[in-house]
């Protein structure tokens, strides 16, 4: 895949691209950190991945995230999946198909997060659209502590023929909205679904709206109406969790 090489900052996420055989092409360590980086030599040098040491300031020159924590690695830039392949992946689990579908999210730090929450469940995958939305970034993968090299995204030029795309495969499209049509605990959540999540500050679009099977509002006591986009995802892939845990028991 050609492009700009994508930067891995941070123990965690660096520690998760080795454990998950991703080979770096340059790895870069800070000088006097050998200790406290021991895991990480040991995993890159089993790989065969050359390590450089370097001054600290030459690490915090290069850093985009500004919280390095003395690793900076270098790879081809981090791959999208086709939708159809995702969706095949997702048919083929041994469990229901869980997809996260992002509706212009565009805050890095979000789409990490709700990376990290994806794959602490087990989502098969998440599906984010091209235009005015965050990619995957050096920042993405940092926030997302490794779980970008875990869970697959699947980037689409039309959102909306997406989602009939999902629909069309068989699964449950559940939009999140404060104004939805009934409390999220009160959905089925048990079948493939795929939850959607609105970008900061707007919400679902109008269009992607229209395309979901239901829309589910969480409670709000307080005074503020509305929930930061990655805590509502992880809210609602953990009550499909829980869902599908109480329905495998009974």
């Amino acid at each position: 895949m050609a492009g700009e090489r994508t930067q891995i900052e941070g123990r965690n996420p660096v520690r998760e691209a080795l454990r998950a055989g991703t080979k770096l092409d340059r790895l870069v360590l800070a000088k006097g950190s050998e200790r406290s980086l021991q895991d990480i030599v040991a995993l890159a040098e089993a790989a065969g991945i050359p390590l450089e040491w370097k001054e600290r300031e030459w690490l915090d020159k290069k850093s985009r995230t500004r919280a390095h924590q003395g690793v900076i690695g270098w790879r081809e830039p981090v791959g999208y999946v086709e939708l159809p392949d995702l969706l095949e992946k997702a048919r083929a689990s041994s469990r229901p198909p869980l997809l996260v579908i992002l509706d212009g999210i565009q805050d890095p730090h979000n789409l990490g997060s709700v990376l990290r929450t994806a794959e602490a469940v087990g989502a098969h995958g998440i599906v984010i659209p091209k235009r005015r939305a965050v990619g995957l970034t050096a920042t993405v993968a940092k926030v997302s502590v490794g779980a970008v090299e875990y869970v697959p995204v699947a980037q689409v030029t039309n959102l909306a023929r997406a989602i009939s795309d999902i629909k069309e495969a068989g699964l449950w499209v559940v939009g999140a909205d404060m104004d939805g049509e009934v409390v999220h605990f009160e959905a089925d959540l048990t079948g493939p679904l795929a939850l959607v999540i609105g970008g900061e500050g707007k919400g679902l679009a109008r269009l992607t709206k229209e395309k979901c099977d239901l829309t589910v509002r969480l409670p709000m006591y307080g005074r503020i109406n509305s929930l930061n986009a990655a805590v509502a995802a992880a809210v609602l892939l953990y009550e499909a969790i829980r869902q599908r845990t109480s329905h495998r028991g009974t």
